[in-house]
């Protein structure tokens, strides 16, 4: 499968990016959200269960933890760099991993009863495509259920990174750099639910803290592990330690030095077929 299909040459999660990705900005991030998402699935309910964008796999090991054993499940991405180590890290657990295309998604109409997806959907080029695909193989009952970044402006440690790093480039950021933060209107994704079928929907922000043992740490996890790094390396790779050390000074200012804590803010949508 074209794992280009869903990214652009921006987000390529490969080489050391996974593994920094999921050491660092896994517990930073994504943990509290996975958390979140496990939290409003009800296992009895669910016989097969599609996740997409699984990255290391942080969320689908809580997937794993809740469903019920009999469940299936369907961890998949497009990076194999990616779900490299999310399979060595989840691979005494019973998980079927796949590369798949959130356009195309290779199921039978009303298979899956339950489809994930966290801080995935906003890099997808058609989000209607993908919703649709998403409305067209659940089954009637069945939830999609996924999580959008809120404005950059409110998730601390990632605005403090950010203007940081794109004073060291030479010319401004690409508009692409700014699709994690993208998917963020509530109105925006009901209207695009909607217009693909779903009517019970149901939309929120929460809010949570983003939380790492130091700002060194943060530091680290945010300048390595980001999709900014592979543009820093191609231009200077001498910047990447004055950057973290920059970020590592205003986080401890900002959030901490030991923990670092900093305030964040996330969309979770819910819709059901």
């Amino acid at each position: 499968m074209n794992t280009d299909n869903n990214l652009s040459q921006p987000f390529d999660f490969s080489g050391a990016i996974p593994k920094h990705y999921d050491q660092f900005s896994g517990p930073m991030f994504f943990e509290p959200y996975a958390i979140e998402v496990s939290n409003r699935i009800d296992p009895p309910s669910v016989n097969v269960a599609l996740e997409l964008a699984s990255g290391t796999g942080r969320v689908t090991r809580h997937l794993r933890d809740v469903l019920p054993s009999t469940t299936k499940l369907i961890a998949s991405d497009i990076s194999r760099d990616m779900l490299a180590v999310a399979k060595e890290k989840l691979k005494a657990l019973d998980i079927n991993w796949e590369m798949i295309d959130a356009h195309q998604l290779p199921f039978e109409d009303g298979t899956i009863d339950l489809v994930v997806c966290c801080f995935g959907y906003m890099f997808v080029s058609d989000k209607l495509q993908a919703f649709t695909e998403a409305y067209r193989v659940l089954r009637p009952g069945g939830m999609l259920l996924f999580t959008t970044w809120d404005k950059l402006e409110v998730i601390g440690a990632s605005y403090v990174y950010r203007n940081i790093a794109k004073k060291y480039l030479k010319e401004p950021l690409p508009e692409s750099y700014n699709l994690p933060f993208s998917m963020y209107d509530e109105s925006s994704i009901k209207e695009m639910l909607q217009k693909v079928g779903f009517s019970k929907i149901s939309i929120e922000k929460i809010s949570k803290l983003s939380i790492s043992p130091t700002a060194k740490e943060a530091s680290e996890g945010l300048t390595q592990g980001g999709v900014i790094y592979n543009a820093i390396m191609s231009q200077n790779p001498e910047w990447i330690e004055e950057i973290k050390a920059l970020v590592e000074k205003e986080l401890s200012v900002k959030f901490g030095e030991a923990p670092m804590v900093a305030p964040m803010s996330a969309v979770i949508s819910q819709a059901w077929k």
